[in-house]
């Protein structure tokens, strides 16, 4: 039995696997690097958001509650100065209640290497949600 030239294939098969898993572990750092960068943005937004305190309503009632408008405002003027602002797959929704802001943000991420591994072409979703609570300083 000859076998001369199999550790070629060895080799080949194994330079292949090496290319697939390079690709793979790229295409998730890129998808992990593209939420951490949303959340960063998406907490930035909520936090500002909850600064919009209702200061009558509290200095009268002892209770704090956010302006729904300002607080929406905030959270969109925040993401709009970001670059993530023109890439998301959504509208951000920013949802007030009570002294409690939550802002959820999504974006799609196209894939390279997963993309021909996976079925259809259809991007990654990646979804973010942050939510912060209005407390005014004593």
């Amino acid at each position: 039995m000859n076998e001369r030239g199999s550790i070629t294939f060895w080799i080949l098969g194994l330079s292949i696997a090496l290319l697939f898993l390079g690709g793979i572990s790229v295409d998730l750092w890129r998808v992990m690097s593209e939420r951490r960068e949303l959340a960063v943005v998406a907490d930035s937004a909520a936090s500002a958001a909850a600064s919009a305190i209702d200061v009558d309503h509290w200095r009268n009632a002892g209770e704090v509650r956010l302006l729904d408008d300002e607080a929406v405002d905030l959270a969109e003027s925040v993401v709009a100065q970001h670059v993530v602002a023109g890439e998301l797959a959504a509208p951000i929704g920013v949802a007030v209640a009570g002294d409690t802001v939550q802002v959820t943000m999504t974006r799609e991420v196209e894939l390279t290497l997963l993309r021909v591994l996976s079925v259809g072409d259809d991007p990654l979703v990646v979804r973010v949600v942050s939510t912060a609570r209005a407390t005014p300083s004593p």
